[in-house]
Parts: C-alpha cells; structure tokens; sequence
C-alpha cells in the first residue's frame, strides 16, 4: 500500500515554533526530511521532541520511494522551488502528496520584508548611497515622492500609485531606520506603535463605544490636548504650498470665529481668492492645479500640432498664439 508525502510549508516572516495544529500533526506522524541545516524551525522541533534529518537538497527525489513502500514521508520545506520539486516526484513516483501550511502570511507581512532590507542595505556592506543619507539629504525625496503619489491620484492611475505609494513607504522606513543610530534612538515599530494608539484614541465611537455626534470637533480637542496647543494656527505646517496654507489657516480661523482681515498687493488679492474658493466650497490648492493640467495639456496639443505641420513653435506670434488657442 502506497504512503504519503506531506510538505509543510511554513512562513519565513512568522516568529519560528508558531504552527499551526495540522502543521505539528504531520510533523510527529512520520520521518521528518528537510534539505536545510539551518532551518528556523528545527530548534523548536527539537525541543518538542521531533528529530529531523537534514539531507542534500539533491536527495529529495528519494522520498517518494520511501512513501511508495507504504510510509508516511513529511519533508520540511525550505523554500517553494523544493515544494514543487519534491511534489512532482512524489506524484510521479505514485504517491499521494499533501500540502500542509505550518504558518501563514498576515495582512502587512510583506511589510517585515521592507525593514529588513531597509535595515541591509544600511548597515556595513550594504550601499554606500544609503550609508550616507540623513535625514536633512532625504527630505527632498520625501516631497518628491508624496507629490508623485499626488499626481497618481489626480491622473487616476492606480498601478502608478501603487508604485508611488512604495516610494513614499520607503522613505518612511528610511527615516524610522536612520532614527535608530541617533539619540534618542526610535524605530519603525515606535512609528507604528504612536500611529496605533493615535488611531484608537481619536476614534472613540469604534474603540470606546462613543457617540458619533461632531466627530471633526472632537479628534481637534483632543489633538489640543495631547499636544499642548494654544492657538488654532499651532499644528499647521508651513512648507505646505501657499494657497493650501491660506486655505487651512482661514478654516482655522472661521471655526474659531474670528474675521479675516483683508490685505494690500497681489498677495491680498490671492488671499481674497482664497476666501472666495473656501467660502463656495472649493479647495483652491485643487482648483488652481487642476486649472494648471488643463492649461499644460492644451499647450502641449498645441505644440504637438504645429510641430506636425512643421512650424516651429517658437516661431508664433501671440496674435497666432491666439488663433490657435482657440
């Protein structure tokens, strides 16, 4: 009577010695194969009393033999290309072969993997670039990087935000890293930590069970207090662009009540617009971005067509210029 081949598979991002129960069962039901000596799960299989024999990863097409004599073969795989090698034989071979998941990957796993490379190319022998960077030479990158994710959205492109959306991660994970050699030293798990304890406590109505009433009012207040804020201004950063900072300063101020004053100069006129969009429900870093696309994509179909008829764009007149605009 044929045996069987059970290929336990466990997840290298979960702490070894966490298996599930199917798992630990194929483990203690036969002979137990693996082709790398140094596999994360061996001490714990030890110490639970499960002896495995560590063979060269060109033995495994024997297994099957083995399972083909009736015995319960389990082979602890170190990695998918083995799975799959060693299943085919064992199916060629004649044998049954399951597949038993010992751990799986939780949402945001994949996140483990950025820190360790983060942390790789970081540390000696890692990249000399990556050595170098602070978090001064960085910062503009991380501008760069949030309006490239910016202009995904605008454009609708959801592959290229995915992309940019990486590259924002990164230099959050490269600034969390660079904070681990200073003092005082931080981590990406300090991040994480703040952020979710943030989350909770401003969300009282999911975590407290709260009421929902003025749920705006109530994550300002308790901003005020956690961070000690005296005045409405305290919070907004100032190296936003202009017309988003006169916007969310005057927010600040209608909510507190208080007039706008009105200003002298180009400046005072811009401050008036800013007033106009906010008051007609618009946002006037949105507004005027969106007029600035338009405007950039009509002058380059312009462009594109006199350069087909061969005219020179360069060349044209402001009348001409106007003639073609329209």
């Amino acid at each position: 009577m044929a045996g069987r081949v059970l290929l336990v598979v466990c997840s290298p991002r979960i702490p070894p010695g966490l298996l599930s129960w199917p798992a630990w069962e194929a483990l203690r039901s036969g002979p137990v194969w693996t082709a790398e000596a140094a596999h994360p799960q061996l001490p714990f299989l030890a110490a639970a009393g499960v002896a495995v024999t560590v063979v060269p990863a060109s033995e495994p097409a024997d297994l099957h033999e083995r399972a083909a004599g009736g015995e319960t073969v389990v082979w602890l795989a170190p990695d998918a290309a083995l799975v799959r090698d060693v299943g085919a034989r064992a199916v060629a071979g004649g044998a049954p072969v399951e597949l038993v998941h010992g751990s799986y990957d939780p949402a945001g796993a994949r996140l483990l993997d950025v820190v360790a490379v983060m942390d790789r190319l970081r540390s000696p022998g890692g990249c000399p670039w990556d050595a170098r960077q602070t978090h001064d030479s960085l910062r503009t990158y991380l501008l760069e990087e949030t309006y490239e994710a910016y202009q995904a959205i605008e454009d609708g492109d959801l592959a290229g935000l995915r992309e940019e959306l990486g590259d924002v991660l990164l230099q959050v994970v490269f600034h969390a890293r660079l904070a681990q050699e200073e003092e005082p030293a931080w981590s990406i798990d300090d991040v994480a930590g703040d952020l979710v304890d943030k989350l909770v406590r401003r969300h009282p109505h999911v975590f407290a069970g709260a009421g929902v009433e003025d749920l705006e009012g109530t994550w300002e207040a308790q901003k005020a207090a956690e961070k000690g804020r005296t005045s409405v201004t305290d919070g907004v950063a100032l190296s936003q662009p202009a017309l988003a900072l006169a916007a969310k300063l005057q927010r600040r101020a209608v909510r507190l009540g208080a007039p706008l004053p009105a200003y002298d100069g180009l400046g005072g006129q811009l401050w008036d617009v800013v007033a106009r969009c906010r008051e007609a429900g618009g946002d006037p870093e949105e507004l005027l971005r969106r007029t600035a696309r338009a405007f950039r994509d009509r002058l380059a179909a312009v462009e594109a067509d006199l350069l087909a008829e061969g005219v020179e764009p360069g060349s044209l007149t402001p009348d001409q210029w106007r003639t073609r605009w329209s």
